[in-house]
């Protein structure tokens, strides 16, 4: 992927490049022409789930936290894919994949950007038609690490590898509805096997060896590339961590060959983890954008945010000062939802602040993008 991404490079370079001619390239090289190009305008602003629900409301026809504040949708929506794999009708946050596929494919019409993250159950501990979705923690789950082997066990010739067919052959059937009013493949930036340099997912560091995550990522990535999807843009995205290093960032990176993007995850807890958010994020990202640079890569903050929004100034005080200074493509803050919630909501004292944030020179929204 690496020999594409230098495509990309040299194409938003030429001037002779029309318009006409990029959309004659693949919907995913157009799309890393994109978000190369855009790059060079600012951070877009992302949020996970958000025309699905809200802190006051589900399910409302165009409806969205980050509009209902600022009147602009995000430039980036996420969704997850976790509980396709079961045969679920409703993710495990509850969200029906029906809606998703409609939600994916508005936001594409309006002009907007979608990447997509997979929390898998676990294979080895869940059983078939218990998919219990909305329900997060319980055995069974992603965050299920009672065993301590799975990803060995679903690897080719691993015990429960053709369990694993089938729920990647179900990941593919979902893709499969991600279509333009054209017929075409709407281009997405598939995250998969996220925050791998913690241990609580079954996908973790300490639960599989640097060689058997690699291969996993290989396994998905084949199979969904032999299925036809070349319309995924590949987004290698651990944690943000003390004192990272390009070594520790990419001890487990799958190859040039392989990723399109990378991207950090971090979040604030508390409001007393301010300062050390902001140093630990600065740092991250120094690491993550000279590393990006010299493997022709697209950088970005593939989750973040600010739990419950404690801090109502937030967005200015603490966010825009730690990523600002940084060439990344976007940030991402998580869902809104009533127990835990990580972006806008008028209902809440951060709004003002918000709208502030909005305002900046620096932040890319939807209308920033079209």
């Amino acid at each position: 992927m690496k020999k594409i991404m230098m495509m990309v490079l040299a194409a938003t370079a030429l001037v002779a490049c029309t318009a006409k001619q990029i959309e004659e390239q693949p919907v995913r090289t157009q799309l890393l022409v994109r978000l190369a190009d855009l790059q060079k305008n600012g951070i877009m602003y992302g949020h996970q789930d958000d025309p699905m629900y809200g802190l006051t409301w589900e399910y409302a026809k165009d409806s969205s936290d980050v509009k209902n504040v600022c009147g602009d949708y995000p430039a980036i929506m996420g969704f997850d894919l976790g509980g396709i794999e079961m045969g679920d009708e409703k993710n495990l946050d509850s969200v029906p994949f029906t809606r998703m596929t409609e939600e994916i494919q508005n936001h594409y019409r309006r002009g907007g950007i979608v990447t997509l993250s997979w929390h898998p159950r676990n294979p080895v501990t869940t059983i078939e038609g218990g998919g219990n979705a909305g329900q997060k923690f319980p055995e069974g789950t992603a965050w299920d690490i009672t065993d301590t082997t799975v990803v060995k066990k679903i690897l080719p010739g691993g015990e429960y590898h053709e369990k694993f067919e089938t729920w990647m052959q179900r990941v593919a059937d979902f893709l499969a509805t991600l279509t333009d009013d054209s017929g075409q493949r709407i281009p997405i930036i598939f995250r998969p096997w996220h925050e791998n340099s913690g241990s609580w997912f079954w996908w973790g560091e300490k639960l599989c060896t640097v060689e058997e995550y690699k291969a996993l990522w290989n396994m998905l990535q084949d199979k969904l590339l032999d299925s036809g999807f070349d319309n995924l843009v590949w987004s290698y995205s651990p944690g943000c961590q003390d004192n990272l290093t390009a070594e520790r960032l990419l001890v487990r990176y799958p190859g040039d060959d392989r990723v399109d993007m990378i991207g950090l995850d971090g979040y604030q807890w508390v409001p007393e983890e301010k300062d050390q958010f902001v140093e630990r994020t600065k740092q991250n990202l120094q690491v993550l954008c000279e590393v990006a640079k010299k493997r022709h890569l697209i950088p970005a903050m593939t989750e973040t945010g600010m739990k419950n929004m404690t801090q109502p100034d937030w967005w200015t005080s603490t966010l825009l000062p730690a990523v600002k200074d940084f060439p990344i493509s976007y940030l991402l803050t998580w869902r809104n939802y009533k127990s835990e919630w990580f972006g806008p909501s008028t209902s809440k004292p951060d709004a003002k602040n918000f709208v502030d944030f909005y305002n900046d020179e620096k932040t890319l929204f939807l209308n920033d993008i079209k």
